[in-house]
């Protein structure tokens, strides 16, 4: 009997391809496979990629020219959504072995079985209006924290997105199916579950009804999911990832405040604060709504932390239009900023706009608004100074020190203790 394959995984862009990531290894170890390091050599890599920014691709193939220098003789295996959108582009680099599209990534197993170096760059893909099923995933035993995943694909249009192309429609496991998984997570001992989606606040949508005997799909939404979570013994802690301003209902806000395991803590898109670029971004609401939002987070719970991302540089976003953005969330009570920088994606309605915003510009703003979340989060941390909080602290040993989160996300940095590992201790800030 020989000794096993290795594989190593590395993963790039959000939370979902985290939750897959952690999925695709525990089916490769189901399967006979040993996982290894990324700096290790292996028999197999799989690379998880995303398609958000420019740099993603650029990174995606930085990897493979690595791999090749290391590991000549090893199979390289790309998936996620990168592979999705530009499937050939990717057979093309030199090194790459097999190409997996958003309906084949949990095929893997099988497609490695089958597949030998030297070949011509194989690409198992199809026509994303064909992707319809929804399969879970959830990361564990790679961090303290599990991101499970709810949600997948997106019915939006925002014009400068690939995300609908690279992940097909909305659709979403059925309550029962998160509530086994957690019932699951919980069991192993996870103290804390992010819940993620590309489109979370669509949770209910295109359901995978394939074990429900029910002639036609049930109606679930967010909200609901989140009541049925509340209700659950056994996990203390639950975090939404993001959730859209217009799907962030009033019936949510207040389950969070009334809850004892929903962290006080939202990450919500607004993307501009200026209107003119959220109509050119066909985006689905006004910055009205997006104030009202935070207003009401706020009153019911002024300890909330709220992270916003945001867009500079969009085509047509003038001084003006970043001014407006700028003072926007200058006055907004939240707590940090996520910034990206535009960068033009191919078969977007974005690129159909202008006029461009030059390349320097665009890393101006940029700067302008990371200085502006760093205020932001010192003033929030200020708020909190002296306040005991419960944090779950993370297993990770950084040069005898440890890391954990508050409830509302303010991050504690102490000398490393192994009892404190994914433990939940008060903490006086």
């Amino acid at each position: 009997m020989g000794s096993k394959k290795t594989v190593a995984f590395h993963t790039l862009g959000c939370k979902l391809n985290f939750s897959e990531t952690s999925t695709l290894s525990r089916m490769l170890e189901n399967e006979g496979f040993e996982k290894t390091a990324f700096e290790n050599i292996a028999d197999v890599y799989v690379i998880n990629t995303c398609s958000v920014t420019d740099n993603a691709d650029k990174e995606c193939r930085q990897l493979v020219r690595r791999i090749q220098r290391k590991s000549p003789e090893s199979l390289v295996v790309i998936t996620g959504c990168y592979a999705q959108l530009k499937p050939e582009e990717i057979a093309s680099i030199p090194g790459v072995d097999m190409v997996l599209g958003a309906a084949e990534k949990f095929n893997i197993a099988h497609h490695l079985k089958e597949l030998t170096k030297g070949d011509a760059a194989k690409i198992c893909s199809c026509d994303i209006e064909e992707v319809s099923g929804f399969h879970s995933s959830f990361s564990i035993h790679d961090r303290t924290r599990t991101f499970l995943k709810v949600q997948d694909g997106c019915d939006y249009n925002c014009s400068f997105c690939t995300i609908p192309m690279a992940r097909g429609k909305s659709r979403s496991d059925l309550i029962e199916g998160v509530v086994a998984n957690v019932k699951k997570l919980a069991a192993n001992g996870v103290k804390e579950i992010v819940l993620t989606g590309v489109n979370l606040g669509d949770f209910g949508k295109g359901q995978n009804d394939a074990n429900s005997t029910s002639p036609h799909n049930r109606e679930e939404n967010f909200h609901e999911l989140a009541m049925a979570l509340d209700q659950l013994e056994g996990v203390e802690r639950y975090r939404i990832s993001s959730i859209e301003p217009n799907l962030l209902t009033n019936a949510i806000i207040e389950l969070v405040a009334n809850s004892n395991t929903f962290m006080p803590h939202f990450h919500i898109p607004l993307q501009s604060g200026s209107n003119r670029v959220l109509g050119l971004m066909r985006r689905r609401y006004r910055r009205e709504l997006y104030a009202e939002r935070v207003k009401l987070i706020k009153t019911l719970m002024p300890h909330a932390a709220i992270g916003v991302d945001v867009i500079v540089g969009f085509p047509g976003e003038t001084e003006e239009d970043f001014q407006e953005t700028f003072n926007f969330l200058h006055e907004l009570d939240v707590t940090y900023l996520h910034v990206f920088t535009y960068s033009e994606r191919d078969n977007t309605h974005a690129l159909t706009l202008g006029p461009v915003v030059p390349i320097p510009v665009r890393h101006e703003r940029n700067k302008k608004l990371r200085n502006l979340s760093y205020m932001k989060s010192q003033y929030f941390n200020q708020q909190h100074a002296g306040q005991t909080r419960k944090v779950l602290f993370e297993e990770n040993d950084k040069n005898g020190m440890m890391e954990g989160y508050t409830d509302n996300y303010i991050k504690v940095v102490a000398p490393y203790k192994q009892e404190w590992v994914n433990q939940i201790v008060d903490w006086k800030l």
